[in-house]
């Protein structure tokens, strides 16, 4: 899948993320500052990968760890500084719920800060870091969140 948004594509071509930039800004991220950058090429090559790009430059991220039926995990997800305020981190998770293979699993993330994005495409709060989105279907149907 690739798809553009303003001036910047988006694409879930993993061969094309630039692991340097992951590993570069994970180093200085709250969630993920410990890990080695042979952690982190290891996650990314066991993932399903999105990335933003301005050019050949890529500007943004996010990471999903999935079991490819019931739910997948958001993590990593990020846009560089440079470029935040323009709605790149909004269309990125947009693109990913509104994914085919994604949009009928539940989805979970962690976040410290980024709750009203993410509140925009259905996640809750189940703890103070944590947030569930249920499948489409659950979610139509006006399921209790559990």
């Amino acid at each position: 899948m690739e798809m553009t948004y303003k001036q910047y594509v988006i694409s879930d071509d993993r061969s094309k993320v630039n692991v340097q930039t992951v590993i570069d800004f994970l180093a200085n991220s709250y969630w993920a500052s410990r890990r080695s950058p042979e952690t982190i090429q290891l996650s990314i090559q066991n993932s399903i990968c999105y990335s933003v790009y301005d050019g050949e430059r890529m500007i943004g991220f996010a990471r999903i760890v999935t079991d490819g039926a019931t739910m997948y995990y958001l993590c990593d997800v990020f846009v560089l500084e440079p470029y935040r305020g323009q709605g790149i981190s909004k269309k990125l998770i947009e693109v990913i719920t509104n994914d085919p293979q994604f949009e009928w699993m539940t989805g979970v993330l962690g976040t410290k800060d980024a709750h009203g994005l993410y509140e925009q495409f259905g996640f809750v709060r189940e703890q103070e870091r944590y947030m569930k989105r249920l499948p489409q279907a659950r979610r139509e149907r006006g399921a209790k969140q559990y």
